[in-house]
């Protein structure tokens, strides 16, 4: 058992914990560990949701392995057993739960990476590195009345985050690849791998560099690596490579996971708590009448993958979530239910290139690919089952570019799609892929530009007050705002017209997707699929969705990707933060962009066109209207002296 740790660190006494047994079936919640349970946040009350309190926990499973759920799991066959020819797995649990009227719904979030990302998001909390739920931020989802939960699903990750414990698969080794992107200028580094090394003959590895994805891998004179233990390979780097060089190391891998369990650890969780039929333990919460699934970022992904796989029917049929809120997941899914799975992996433009997670399908039309000849849909297995949620997908623009988010709303061919009447489609223009309400501009020696400072909490926030009514009563909520959806709102990128900055023009690269067989180790590419990026403006902020007050009155342009820098893999996108590039103070040649000062009178000015930029938003449920003094409090201030991007 993997016991909780830092993350369960209010555990007062071994003498806590309580234990509730039962028979367990195919596939269920077989024990429930209450580790400990107290009120929170100083007894803190909020609205009729009253106090809160925190259970911390460990829930045990177990999945028949001849039953149909553990067919979709790779190797569950390779997983040792009970006599009853069971696996058995258990993951850490965090529960919030109201001592007062509660709206009688079960607020789920995936944790990403172990950690808790929707105070950040939504309850504009300082975000942490570790699971916390400590800082109640303004306490938005409290004063919803939710009960909110956390599961851990991830294995290998840090003794402060919530976790999943799985068994390991003995006789199963393997090839494992690893990416090393070191972003520095050291002659050798020291990196972990993913899973123990089988061999440590060196003889028995391969390792490679290349400049860019696309560059053919090579073994120079001065590349060399040697094992330190199973677990730590030294990497001795080149001469005439630069610091943003990709390193491929594949070695012969043992101790496999039956990562997989993930989605049937998360499933299942959910099932118990919001008390479905075939789970006996007593649930430590009760009165839950609907369930409302967010994801954000990887955990985004893995929610896209829970649905495409059928997890969102639990072993007798019922649905586990009846609201799906991935954020900021693009077309994407996850690298989890795989031989020797990587989940914290993930395609982008320069990183983690042709990882797998990434392949169709991307939509939730089904349709039939022109590259493969499948005909799937990321709704096909719960269509089948009458067991699909209800579905908010939102993305930011750096999805876009980084996650091919134009196979969201368009075929790949490029033509429109029309969504089913049960989801809908949010692009929050311009905005970075996820700033907590506390983000700043600053800037990094491996990117071009300063990041981009936008949050898009506001948004989100008045979308999941609109879940909730879709949920409960049927409340249609706002309708797609979505580029693809419409004609004209997507572009190729040689049709896009970026203004000129600096003397220049920026040309970005977007993550170019390929037809991938990963059944040879590295992959092999086949035929790419068109990628198209958002229309922009004369200020080369993106159009077609949805903009935040910021962006709407912008004190400078706002996109969703930033550029490598010379001497780190230059030209290629700079990972997620984005871009932001202030107004020139006057106008000049070398920006085609109107001067902030023509704009703006003064800052009263600026502050009446984000109020009205707020209030517009309002309007259109995109906001609502007890954040509009919360968004004009949070202006920045009008500039009196214009800065300009890093030379």
């Amino acid at each position: 058992m993997n016991n909780c740790r830092n993350c369960l660190a209010t555990i007062a006494t071994a003498s806590a914990v309580v234990m509730v047994s039962l028979t367990p079936a195919e596939a269920k919640v077989t024990r429930l560990e209450v580790l400990s349970s107290e009120s929170v946040y100083d007894g803190k009350t909020f609205g009729e949701a009253g106090t809160y309190e925190r259970i911390n926990a460990v829930a045990h499973f177990a999945l028949d392995t001849a039953s149909e759920r553990a067919a979709a799991i790779v190797d569950i066959d390779e997983a040792p057993v009970n006599d009853r020819g069971e696996v058995e797995f258990s993951a850490e649990v965090v529960v919030l739960r109201p001592t007062g009227e509660g709206s009688g719904t079960l607020f789920y979030e995936v944790p990403n990476r172990g950690r808790n990302l929707s105070f950040p998001l939504l309850n504009l909390s300082v975000g942490s590195g570790s699971f916390t739920v400590d800082d109640p931020g303004d306490g938005f989802i409290m004063e919803q009345g939710h009960t909110m939960v956390w599961g851990g699903w991830q294995t290998g990750l840090a003794d402060d985050l919530l976790t999943v414990s799985l068994p390991v698969l003995e006789n199963v080794t393997g090839p494992s690849r690893e990416e090393f992107i070191f972003d520095d200028t050291e002659s050798v580094s020291t990196e972990a791998l993913s899973y123990p090394a089988a061999d440590l003959d060196p003889a028995s590895a391969t390792l490679t560099v290349r400049s860019t994805p696309e560059a053919p891998r090579e073994t120079p004179e001065g590349l060399s690596f040697q094992y330190i233990d199973e677990r730590t390979v030294e990497i001795t780097r080149p001469e005439g490579f630069d610091a943003g060089a990709i390193y491929e190391f594949i070695y012969p891998a043992k101790d496999a996971l039956p990562t997989g369990l993930a989605f049937v650890a998360t499933s299942d969780l959910v099932s118990f708590l919001r008390g479905n039929s075939g789970h006996d333990v007593e649930s430590p919460i009760t009165a839950i009448e609907r369930t409302v699934g967010m994801g954000i970022s990887q955990s985004g992904r893995f929610l896209r993958d829970l649905i495409y796989q059928g997890f969102n029917a639990d072993e007798g049929g019922a649905r586990v979530f009846d609201g799906a809120m991935p954020h900021i997941a693009g077309s994407r899914k996850t690298y989890t239910n795989y031989r020797f799975a990587q989940p914290g992996r993930y395609s982008r433009q320069h990183e983690d290139h042709d990882f797998p997670g990434d392949q169709f399908p991307f939509t939730y039309v089904e349709l039939t690919d022109p590259l493969t000849g499948e005909t799937d849909s990321i709704l096909a297995a719960c269509e089948a089952t009458n067991t699909c949620p209800l579905l908010m997908h939102s993305d930011t623009s750096t999805e876009f570019w980084q996650a091919r988010a134009s196979l969201v709303s368009t075929t790949p061919d490029g033509e429109a799609l029309e969504m089913p009447d049960g989801v809908r489609l949010y692009f929050l223009a311009g905005a970075p892929h996820f700033n907590g309400w506390d983000g700043e501009s600053s800037e990094s020696p491996v990117c071009v530009y300063p990041t981009n400072p936008v949050s898009v909490a506001p948004t989100m926030r008045a979308l999941v007050v609109a879940m909730e009514a879709w949920v409960k009563d049927g409340t249609e909520p706002p309708a797609s705002v979505y580029p693809g959806l419409e004609p004209g709102t997507l572009v190729e990128l040689d049709a896009l017209k970026l203004p000129r900055i600096d003397g220049t023009v920026p040309e970005p690269v977007p993550n170019v997707l390929r037809v991938m067989d990963h059944g040879t180790t590295p992959p092999t590419a086949g035929e790419a699929y068109p990628v198209r990026v958002p229309t922009v403006d004369d200020d080369g902020i993106p159009q077609g969705g949805v903009h935040e007050p910021f962006i709407a009155a912008p004190l400078g342009t706002y996109w969703g990707w930033n550029l490598r820098d010379e001497g780190f893999g230059e030209g290629g996108l700079c990972g997620l933060t984005g871009s932001f590039v202030a107004f020139p103070a006057s106008q000049t040649d070398a920006d085609s962009r109107r001067p902030v000062s023509v704009r703006y009178n003064s800052q009263e000015g600026y502050v009446e066109a984000v109020r009205a930029a707020a209030e517009d938003l309002v309007d259109e449920n995109l906001m609502l209207a007890e954040d509009v003094e919360l968004v004009i409090d949070g202006a920045p201030t009008f500039p009196t002296e214009t800065p300009t991007e890093k030379q």
